[in-house]
Protein backbone atom coordinates (compact mmCIF):
# COMPACT_ATOMS: atom_id res chain seq x y z
CA UNK A 1 0.00 0.00 0.00
CA UNK A 2 1.23 3.16 -0.92
CA UNK A 3 -0.10 4.87 2.52
CA UNK A 4 -0.42 2.28 4.98
CA UNK A 5 -0.96 4.64 8.02
CA UNK A 6 -4.70 5.47 6.17
CA UNK A 7 -5.81 2.00 7.44
CA UNK A 8 -5.66 2.51 11.19
CA UNK A 9 -6.53 5.86 10.73
CA UNK A 10 -9.87 5.54 9.10
CA UNK A 11 -10.86 2.80 11.16
CA UNK A 12 -10.22 4.54 14.14
CA UNK A 13 -12.03 7.17 13.05
CA UNK A 14 -15.45 5.11 11.92
CA UNK A 15 -15.08 3.89 15.40
CA UNK A 16 -15.20 7.03 16.76
CA UNK A 17 -17.51 8.54 15.08
CA UNK A 18 -19.96 5.09 16.44
CA UNK A 19 -18.71 6.05 19.76
CA UNK A 20 -20.06 9.13 19.34
CA UNK A 21 -23.28 8.54 17.94
CA UNK A 22 -23.75 5.94 21.00
CA UNK A 23 -23.25 8.03 23.36
CA UNK A 24 -24.93 11.51 22.28
CA UNK A 25 -28.26 9.79 20.68
CA UNK A 26 -31.14 11.08 21.91
CA UNK A 27 -33.59 9.46 24.23
CA UNK A 28 -36.95 8.35 22.63
CA UNK A 29 -39.81 10.63 23.05
CA UNK A 30 -41.85 9.73 25.58
CA UNK A 31 -45.32 8.50 23.96
CA UNK A 32 -48.80 6.96 26.45
CA UNK A 33 -48.18 3.27 26.88
CA UNK A 34 -51.72 1.26 26.26
CA UNK A 35 -51.58 -2.06 28.32
CA UNK A 36 -53.28 -4.69 27.02
CA UNK A 37 -54.34 -7.64 29.41
CA UNK A 38 -53.63 -11.40 28.84
CA UNK A 39 -51.19 -10.56 26.53
CA UNK A 40 -47.34 -12.65 27.47
CA UNK A 41 -48.76 -15.83 25.07
CA UNK A 42 -47.21 -13.63 22.50
CA UNK A 43 -43.49 -14.13 23.20
CA UNK A 44 -43.95 -17.46 23.14
CA UNK A 45 -45.46 -17.67 19.30
CA UNK A 46 -43.75 -19.66 16.76
CA UNK A 47 -43.79 -16.77 14.54
CA UNK A 48 -42.69 -14.15 17.25
CA UNK A 49 -39.72 -15.71 18.39
CA UNK A 50 -39.16 -15.86 13.92
CA UNK A 51 -39.45 -12.76 13.58
CA UNK A 52 -37.06 -11.96 16.56
CA UNK A 53 -34.54 -14.44 15.24
CA UNK A 54 -34.08 -12.74 12.24
CA UNK A 55 -33.87 -9.48 13.59
CA UNK A 56 -31.10 -10.34 16.04
CA UNK A 57 -29.99 -12.46 13.34
CA UNK A 58 -29.60 -9.16 10.91
CA UNK A 59 -28.37 -6.44 13.25
CA UNK A 60 -25.51 -9.53 13.95
CA UNK A 61 -24.70 -9.65 9.84
CA UNK A 62 -24.95 -6.56 9.27
CA UNK A 63 -22.36 -5.87 12.23
CA UNK A 64 -20.06 -8.08 10.11
CA UNK A 65 -21.02 -6.60 6.88
CA UNK A 66 -19.90 -3.07 8.19
CA UNK A 67 -16.97 -4.12 9.68
CA UNK A 68 -16.02 -5.40 5.98
CA UNK A 69 -17.31 -2.65 4.31
CA UNK A 70 -14.96 -0.20 6.48
CA UNK A 71 -11.90 -2.13 6.25
CA UNK A 72 -12.23 -2.03 2.17
CA UNK A 73 -12.70 1.12 2.26
CA UNK A 74 -9.64 1.56 4.45
CA UNK A 75 -7.44 -0.21 2.41
CA UNK A 76 -8.42 1.40 -0.85
CA UNK A 77 -7.96 5.11 0.46
CA UNK A 78 -4.15 3.48 1.68
CA UNK A 79 -3.78 2.78 -2.02
CA UNK A 80 -3.15 -1.24 -3.09
CA UNK A 81 -0.30 -1.70 -5.14
CA UNK A 82 2.07 -3.99 -6.50
CA UNK A 83 5.38 -3.05 -6.71
CA UNK A 84 8.10 -4.85 -9.00
CA UNK A 85 11.53 -4.11 -9.43
CA UNK A 86 12.09 -4.50 -13.70
CA UNK A 87 14.78 -3.58 -16.17
CA UNK A 88 13.95 -3.65 -19.68
CA UNK A 89 17.54 -4.26 -20.37
CA UNK A 90 17.46 -7.71 -18.37
CA UNK A 91 14.70 -8.46 -21.07
CA UNK A 92 17.60 -9.36 -23.40
CA UNK A 93 18.14 -12.43 -21.58
CA UNK A 94 17.97 -15.07 -23.27
CA UNK A 95 18.62 -19.18 -21.73
CA UNK A 96 18.85 -22.40 -23.20
CA UNK A 97 17.96 -25.18 -20.87
CA UNK A 98 19.81 -28.17 -22.26
CA UNK A 99 19.01 -31.40 -21.03
CA UNK A 100 20.71 -34.83 -21.32
CA UNK A 101 17.95 -37.58 -21.99
CA UNK A 102 20.23 -40.57 -22.27
CA UNK A 103 19.21 -43.45 -20.59
CA UNK A 104 21.77 -43.14 -17.82
CA UNK A 105 19.53 -39.88 -16.97
CA UNK A 106 16.03 -40.57 -17.17
CA UNK A 107 15.88 -41.55 -13.35
CA UNK A 108 17.51 -37.95 -12.64
CA UNK A 109 14.97 -35.44 -15.45
CA UNK A 110 12.12 -35.06 -13.62
CA UNK A 111 13.48 -33.96 -10.95
CA UNK A 112 16.27 -31.65 -12.87
CA UNK A 113 12.82 -30.42 -15.42
CA UNK A 114 10.97 -29.46 -11.56
CA UNK A 115 14.11 -27.55 -11.07
CA UNK A 116 13.79 -25.91 -14.68
CA UNK A 117 10.17 -25.05 -13.74
CA UNK A 118 11.13 -23.46 -10.49
CA UNK A 119 13.93 -20.92 -12.75
CA UNK A 120 10.96 -19.83 -14.99
CA UNK A 121 9.19 -18.24 -11.67
CA UNK A 122 12.07 -15.84 -11.09
CA UNK A 123 12.29 -14.69 -14.77
CA UNK A 124 11.00 -11.70 -15.79
CA UNK A 125 10.97 -10.93 -19.61
CA UNK A 126 13.85 -13.16 -20.17
CA UNK A 127 13.14 -15.38 -23.39
CA UNK A 128 13.64 -19.51 -22.48
CA UNK A 129 14.20 -22.42 -24.75
CA UNK A 130 14.27 -26.22 -23.92
CA UNK A 131 16.78 -28.79 -25.80
CA UNK A 132 16.92 -32.51 -24.99
CA UNK A 133 19.57 -34.35 -26.59
CA UNK A 134 21.21 -38.12 -26.99
CA UNK A 135 23.00 -38.69 -29.77
CA UNK A 136 20.89 -36.36 -31.36
CA UNK A 137 18.86 -32.84 -30.16
CA UNK A 138 15.64 -32.07 -30.40
CA UNK A 139 14.19 -28.66 -29.40
CA UNK A 140 10.90 -28.66 -27.58
CA UNK A 141 10.67 -25.50 -27.66
CA UNK A 142 12.84 -22.34 -29.44
CA UNK A 143 13.43 -19.05 -27.14
CA UNK A 144 10.13 -17.79 -26.42
CA UNK A 145 9.21 -15.41 -23.33
CA UNK A 146 5.34 -17.28 -23.46
CA UNK A 147 5.77 -18.26 -19.41
CA UNK A 148 2.29 -20.17 -19.99
CA UNK A 149 4.18 -22.08 -22.87
CA UNK A 150 6.60 -23.01 -20.85
CA UNK A 151 5.72 -23.98 -17.39
CA UNK A 152 3.22 -26.15 -19.38
CA UNK A 153 5.91 -27.57 -22.03
CA UNK A 154 8.26 -28.37 -18.81
CA UNK A 155 5.38 -29.53 -16.97
CA UNK A 156 4.44 -32.36 -19.63
CA UNK A 157 8.12 -32.77 -19.92
CA UNK A 158 8.56 -34.24 -16.01
CA UNK A 159 5.15 -36.68 -16.42
CA UNK A 160 6.70 -37.97 -19.55
CA UNK A 161 10.06 -38.26 -17.72
CA UNK A 162 8.81 -40.29 -14.84
CA UNK A 163 9.60 -43.31 -15.75
CA UNK A 164 11.39 -46.35 -14.32
CA UNK A 165 13.63 -48.41 -17.20
CA UNK A 166 14.78 -50.90 -14.82
CA UNK A 167 10.85 -52.29 -14.01
CA UNK A 168 9.43 -55.17 -14.98
CA UNK A 169 6.06 -54.29 -16.33
CA UNK A 170 6.01 -51.12 -18.35
CA UNK A 171 2.87 -48.98 -18.21
CA UNK A 172 2.22 -48.55 -22.17
CA UNK A 173 0.73 -45.23 -21.52
CA UNK A 174 3.91 -43.88 -19.20
CA UNK A 175 5.87 -45.89 -22.04
CA UNK A 176 4.35 -44.18 -25.11
CA UNK A 177 4.70 -40.37 -23.61
CA UNK A 178 8.25 -41.36 -22.60
CA UNK A 179 9.14 -42.38 -26.24
CA UNK A 180 6.72 -39.24 -27.69
CA UNK A 181 8.88 -37.12 -25.92
CA UNK A 182 12.34 -38.93 -26.37
CA UNK A 183 11.60 -38.85 -30.41
CA UNK A 184 14.16 -37.09 -32.53
CA UNK A 185 16.97 -37.50 -29.71
CA UNK A 186 18.54 -40.84 -31.00
CA UNK A 187 19.70 -41.92 -34.64
CA UNK A 188 19.95 -44.97 -36.10
CA UNK A 189 23.71 -45.34 -34.67
CA UNK A 190 22.71 -47.63 -31.44
CA UNK A 191 26.75 -47.65 -30.47
CA UNK A 192 26.79 -43.66 -29.27
CA UNK A 193 25.04 -42.62 -26.44
CA UNK A 194 25.09 -39.20 -24.11
CA UNK A 195 26.96 -37.13 -26.93
CA UNK A 196 27.49 -34.32 -24.21
CA UNK A 197 30.00 -32.27 -26.60
CA UNK A 198 26.99 -32.34 -29.73
CA UNK A 199 24.22 -31.90 -27.51
CA UNK A 200 26.32 -28.82 -25.62
CA UNK A 201 27.09 -27.70 -29.22
CA UNK A 202 24.07 -27.92 -30.77
CA UNK A 203 22.06 -26.25 -27.75
CA UNK A 204 24.82 -22.95 -28.45
CA UNK A 205 23.86 -22.56 -31.75
CA UNK A 206 19.93 -22.66 -30.72
CA UNK A 207 20.60 -18.35 -29.64
CA UNK A 208 18.97 -16.69 -32.39
CA UNK A 209 19.32 -12.91 -32.91
CA UNK A 210 23.13 -12.97 -33.18
CA UNK A 211 23.77 -9.22 -34.22
CA UNK A 212 21.84 -8.35 -31.28
CA UNK A 213 23.57 -7.29 -27.66
CA UNK A 214 21.87 -9.78 -25.60
CA UNK A 215 23.36 -11.74 -22.53
CA UNK A 216 23.00 -15.48 -23.18
CA UNK A 217 23.27 -18.66 -20.99
CA UNK A 218 23.13 -22.35 -21.26
CA UNK A 219 21.96 -24.65 -18.27
CA UNK A 220 23.33 -27.65 -18.64
CA UNK A 221 22.08 -31.06 -16.92
CA UNK A 222 23.89 -34.19 -17.67
CA UNK A 223 26.30 -36.77 -15.96
CA UNK A 224 29.09 -36.06 -18.93
CA UNK A 225 29.32 -40.50 -19.32
CA UNK A 226 29.90 -40.55 -23.23
CA UNK A 227 29.34 -43.87 -25.17
CA UNK A 228 30.71 -43.78 -28.73
CA UNK A 229 32.75 -40.41 -30.40
CA UNK A 230 31.02 -37.51 -30.68
CA UNK A 231 31.56 -34.53 -33.56
CA UNK A 232 32.98 -31.90 -30.59
CA UNK A 233 34.47 -33.32 -27.11
CA UNK A 234 33.28 -31.27 -24.28
CA UNK A 235 36.02 -29.27 -23.79
CA UNK A 236 35.42 -28.20 -27.30
CA UNK A 237 31.53 -27.35 -26.97
CA UNK A 238 32.60 -25.47 -24.13
CA UNK A 239 35.48 -23.32 -26.14
CA UNK A 240 32.63 -23.07 -28.92
CA UNK A 241 30.13 -21.70 -26.23
CA UNK A 242 32.69 -19.15 -24.54
CA UNK A 243 33.47 -18.11 -28.60
CA UNK A 244 29.78 -16.81 -28.71
CA UNK A 245 29.64 -15.14 -25.59
CA UNK A 246 27.70 -17.81 -24.28
CA UNK A 247 27.84 -18.76 -20.11
CA UNK A 248 27.46 -22.30 -19.09
CA UNK A 249 26.15 -23.51 -15.57
CA UNK A 250 26.37 -26.54 -15.00
CA UNK A 251 23.80 -29.63 -13.20
CA UNK A 252 25.67 -32.45 -12.86
CA UNK A 253 23.78 -35.48 -12.27
CA UNK A 254 24.82 -38.87 -11.88
CA UNK A 255 23.91 -42.43 -9.77
CA UNK A 256 27.38 -43.08 -9.75
CA UNK A 257 29.58 -45.78 -11.40
CA UNK A 258 32.33 -46.09 -13.01
CA UNK A 259 33.96 -43.29 -14.68
CA UNK A 260 31.76 -41.11 -12.66
CA UNK A 261 34.00 -39.44 -11.03
CA UNK A 262 36.47 -38.90 -13.78
CA UNK A 263 33.18 -37.13 -15.79
CA UNK A 264 32.42 -34.75 -12.91
CA UNK A 265 35.80 -33.58 -12.52
CA UNK A 266 35.79 -32.90 -16.47
CA UNK A 267 32.44 -31.05 -16.29
CA UNK A 268 33.30 -29.10 -13.64
CA UNK A 269 37.21 -28.04 -15.20
CA UNK A 270 34.92 -27.19 -18.75
CA UNK A 271 31.86 -25.14 -16.49
CA UNK A 272 34.24 -23.30 -14.30
CA UNK A 273 36.80 -22.33 -16.96
CA UNK A 274 33.94 -20.59 -19.21
CA UNK A 275 32.88 -18.38 -16.17
CA UNK A 276 30.05 -20.60 -15.21
CA UNK A 277 28.38 -22.25 -12.19
CA UNK A 278 28.71 -26.10 -11.40
CA UNK A 279 26.23 -27.95 -8.93
CA UNK A 280 25.38 -30.91 -8.20
CA UNK A 281 22.13 -31.60 -9.31
CA UNK A 282 20.55 -32.29 -6.11
CA UNK A 283 22.29 -29.27 -4.55
CA UNK A 284 19.27 -27.33 -3.05
CA UNK A 285 21.37 -24.11 -3.86
CA UNK A 286 21.32 -24.94 -7.42
CA UNK A 287 19.03 -23.04 -8.89
CA UNK A 288 19.01 -19.94 -6.32
CA UNK A 289 22.85 -19.80 -7.62
CA UNK A 290 22.40 -19.84 -11.09
CA UNK A 291 19.65 -17.35 -10.61
CA UNK A 292 21.85 -15.44 -8.69
CA UNK A 293 24.47 -14.59 -11.40
CA UNK A 294 22.14 -14.63 -14.10
CA UNK A 295 20.31 -11.94 -12.26
CA UNK A 296 23.11 -10.02 -10.74
CA UNK A 297 26.61 -10.74 -13.03
CA UNK A 298 25.05 -10.43 -16.26
CA UNK A 299 22.87 -7.28 -14.92
CA UNK A 300 26.08 -5.67 -14.63
CA UNK A 301 27.27 -6.60 -17.59
CA UNK A 302 24.36 -4.98 -19.15
CA UNK A 303 24.63 -2.15 -17.35
CA UNK A 304 21.17 -2.43 -16.81
CA UNK A 305 19.73 -0.21 -13.89
CA UNK A 306 16.31 -1.59 -12.55
CA UNK A 307 13.43 0.29 -11.75
CA UNK A 308 10.44 0.30 -9.45
CA UNK A 309 7.52 -0.46 -11.13
CA UNK A 310 4.32 0.25 -8.82
CA UNK A 311 0.41 -0.91 -10.45
CA UNK A 312 -2.38 -0.18 -8.71
CA UNK A 313 -4.65 -3.17 -7.61
CA UNK A 314 -7.64 -1.73 -6.24
CA UNK A 315 -9.60 -5.16 -7.35
CA UNK A 316 -8.25 -7.10 -4.43
CA UNK A 317 -10.40 -4.79 -1.99
CA UNK A 318 -13.24 -3.52 -4.38
CA UNK A 319 -15.24 -6.50 -4.49
CA UNK A 320 -15.08 -6.84 -0.73
CA UNK A 321 -16.71 -3.62 -0.18
CA UNK A 322 -19.28 -3.82 -2.99
CA UNK A 323 -20.15 -7.45 -1.13
CA UNK A 324 -20.07 -5.40 2.07
CA UNK A 325 -22.43 -2.74 0.63
CA UNK A 326 -24.97 -5.31 -0.69
CA UNK A 327 -25.04 -7.18 2.40
CA UNK A 328 -25.92 -3.97 4.52
CA UNK A 329 -28.80 -3.02 1.94
CA UNK A 330 -30.28 -6.58 2.09
CA UNK A 331 -30.17 -6.71 5.71
CA UNK A 332 -31.95 -3.19 5.55
CA UNK A 333 -34.52 -4.08 3.55
CA UNK A 334 -35.27 -7.86 5.19
CA UNK A 335 -35.76 -6.33 9.12
CA UNK A 336 -37.57 -3.44 7.67
CA UNK A 337 -39.96 -6.12 5.95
Amino acid sequence: MVTPWLVPLVLAGVALAALAGWFLRRPPARQAVTWVANSEYLRGLVSYRRRLRVLRGGLALAAVATAVTTLATASLAARPVDRDVRSEVLATRDIVLCLDVSGSMIEMDTEIVRKFSALVDSFQGERIALSVWNNTTRTVFPLTDDYTLVKNELDDAAVALNFDLDAWVYDQEALDRLETFLAGTVSLDNDSSSLVGDGLASCALGFDEQDTARSRSIILATDNLVLGTPIYTLPEAGALAAEKGITVHGMYASLGGAGAADAKAEMAQVIQAGGGLFFEADDPAAVDGIIEDIAAHQAVDLDANPEMVVTDRPDRWLGWLVAGLAVLLLVAWKVRA
